[in-house]
């Protein structure tokens, strides 16, 4: 989902292209839909919303374990979930989906490791936080945000 060309600043800048626009609703639905749980954990996914299971590759935090995630640990993570994607020549979008509204520490601490991945890579990777209601790039603060669940 990230271009080649430079950018006026770190993460997703306003206004958002129609087609980034879809992609991201398409999570927040997807997740909406997909989570039925009332507790449940963080989760890392790489790839394209909408493309199911097959298209994409995540990684959930198991909660209630004393597990600490280092930078150098998260980088890993990050860049062992994009190398399906990059093989295929396609730069997935990575998205973090939680089960609460509003900022975390977590997703500035994930927002690094995306920012330190990607120039390893060789590529200009974002990352989203995904709610059932909302998403938004902890880097830029741009996001969107709806009333109540989407229907698809």
């Amino acid at each position: 989902m990230s271009s080649s060309a430079a950018r006026p600043g770190p993460g997703i800048q306003a206004p958002v292209s129609p087609l980034l626009h879809r992609v991201l609703r398409r999570a927040v639905v997807e997740h909406a839909t997909d989570e039925r749980r009332r507790r449940y954990p963080v989760t890392l996914h790489a790839g394209l919303p909408g493309t199911g299971r097959a298209g994409r590759r995540s990684f959930a935090m198991r909660p209630g374990r004393d597990e600490v995630l280092d930078l150098a640990l998260r980088i890993e993570i990050v860049e062992a979930l994009c190398r399906d994607s990059l093989a295929r020549d396609v730069v997935p979008l990575l998205w973090l989906t939680r089960p609460a509204d509003g900022p975390d520490l977590e997703d500035l601490a994930w927002a690094a490791a995306v920012g330190c991945a990607g120039p390893e890579l060789g590529v200009d990777l974002d990352l989203v936080v995904v709610t059932r209601r909302s998403w938004r790039d902890p880097r830029s603060g741009v996001g969107r945000t709806w009333s109540r669940a989407c229907a698809r």
